[in-house]
């Protein structure tokens, strides 16, 4: 199965993606998430297939996500950082000191 993808970039936030079939644009995209996700820009389009590697997704997933519901989602990666950082931070703020 090979599919021609375009992907559009947040403006709202950071490392979030928005995975569509090229030839049907953003019209099976829910209008409620179009409306959190932003004005799409494009960043770019590419060929799809299953043997193809994705660097943040899942190949299979993102295909059966178009396939299915008409998109798929790609959500920022978490902020590592303040979760390693959050318990020195409360200990800190703990300390009897």
């Amino acid at each position: 199965m090979k599919r021609i993808c375009s992907i559009y970039r947040s403006p709202r936030k950071s490392g979030m993606y928005l995975y569509v079939l090229k030839s049907d644009a953003l019209e099976r995209v829910p209008e409620a998430l179009l409306v959190a996700f932003g004005a799409p820009t494009l960043a770019f389009s590419m060929v799809l297939t299953p043997e193809r590697e994705l660097a943040s997704e899942d190949i299979h997933k993102v295909l059966e996500n178009l396939e299915t519901q008409g998109y798929h989602l790609q959500m920022p990666p978490p902020d590592d950082d303040y979760i390693e950082h959050l318990p020195d931070e409360l200990l800190r703020r703990n300390d009897p000191m």
